[in-house]
């Protein structure tokens, strides 16, 4: 797995907003066993306490399981997993158009634009067009 952390927010909340995506995306398929703590710390570049602390909350968010001497697995919930996905995705839909708007787009500008780019990209990225 890939591991994004930066500087400025607290790094257990970055960990549990990766982990989420690794969840939604596939990396970790339902009922699927996760890697050892300490892997994933390492992985990360992490205190494996901090890594902890992250998977306990995935733990408490009812999106992982843990067996004690089994390890922890991803929940077998396919309706959790889309319900995170679902709020996942609509979060990036409200930055975007927030981001949208303030670039002072309408919505028939900004529904062209995802038009464009679900058929081939951004073939006008940069030159000014919609």
């Amino acid at each position: 797995m890939d591991w994004n952390i930066t500087a400025g927010r607290p790094v257990y909340i970055q960990l549990v907003e990766q982990m989420e995506l690794a969840l939604v995306n596939g990396t970790f398929s339902p009922g699927s066993k996760i890697p050892p703590v300490r892997e994933l710390a390492a992985e990360a570049g992490v205190n494996p306490n901090t890594m902890q602390r992250a998977l306990q909350e995935l733990e408490s968010r009812g999106l992982l399981q843990a067996q004690r001497t089994a390890g922890r697995t991803v929940t077998a919930d396919a309706a959790a997993l889309a319900a995170l996905r679902y709020k996942r995705a609509s979060g990036v839909a409200a930055e975007f158009l927030h981001q949208m708007r303030a670039l002072g787009l309408d919505r028939a500008e900004i529904e062209a634009l995802l038009r464009q780019m679900a058929e081939g990209g951004d073939r006008n990225a940069g030159n000014g067009d919609v």
